[in-house]
């Protein structure tokens, strides 16, 4: 395994090439999770995609997976602050499938849900539908998006050592730690992603390049 740093900029043009490279890119449909905690600003990597992606003719829309939470009285039917259920319970698999991911299948309607319920209030975002024309690319981001057997063309780990985890995770947000220790303990994302960042520093990622 080699890590080799790469400047924010060449990150986005070599994802963007990479994605640009996939079969069937610009004829079909891609799916590309980013995956990572908050604190490794996997969203801002996804937007970043966008305009490269849209320069190599590959429309792109953005889904953040926080749009995509299951509702609070299952959320936090274990309490506010259960790592556990952080883990287990928050993402809401069926309806991102059913509302994102498998509508862009080959020979599927392209017609995406960009967010379902917004988790301040509970309630519904009342989003309207988005259709994602052939040879356009969605980017899914959020934490924790691997090991959750959803179908993907392509995905980009973020990773964070333990330290910098804890460092960079707000103090009201650091219950939350367990639940990013299982998830490299039980998912390794590492190795489960096509792609690993190290973002300890987000002015100076760094790409894992493995043999």
């Amino acid at each position: 395994m080699q890590v080799r740093p790469i400047s924010p900029d060449r990150l986005t043009e070599l994802l963007a090439e990479r994605v640009a490279a996939l079969p069937g890119a610009g004829t079909r449909r891609l799916r590309v999770a980013v995956d990572g905690p908050d604190a490794a600003r996997p969203g801002e990597l996804a937007d970043a995609l966008v305009e490269p992606l849209r320069l190599r003719g590959l429309p792109a829309l953005r889904v953040p997976a926080s749009g995509f939470l299951r509702p609070a009285s299952v959320r936090l039917a274990y309490g506010r602050r259960d790592a556990d259920a952080f883990h287990d319970l928050w993402l809401d698999d069926g309806a991102l499938l059913r509302e994102v991911l498998d509508p862009l299948e080959p020979g599927g309607t392209g017609r995406v849900l960009p967010s379902l319920r917004d988790p301040a209030t509970d309630r519904s975002t009342r989003a309207p539908y988005v259709q994602l024309p052939p040879g356009g690319v969605l980017l899914l981001d959020g934490p924790m998006l691997l090991g959750r057997w959803l179908p993907l063309e392509l995905s980009v780990h973020l990773s964070l050592s333990p330290a910098a985890l804890e460092r960079r995770t707000p103090p009201e947000e650091r219950w939350t730690l367990p639940a990013f220790a299982r998830y490299e303990e039980e998912t390794t994302p590492a190795e489960a992603a096509d792609l690993t960042v190290r973002m300890d520093d987000p002015r100076h990622p760094a790409l894992v390049e493995h043999p």
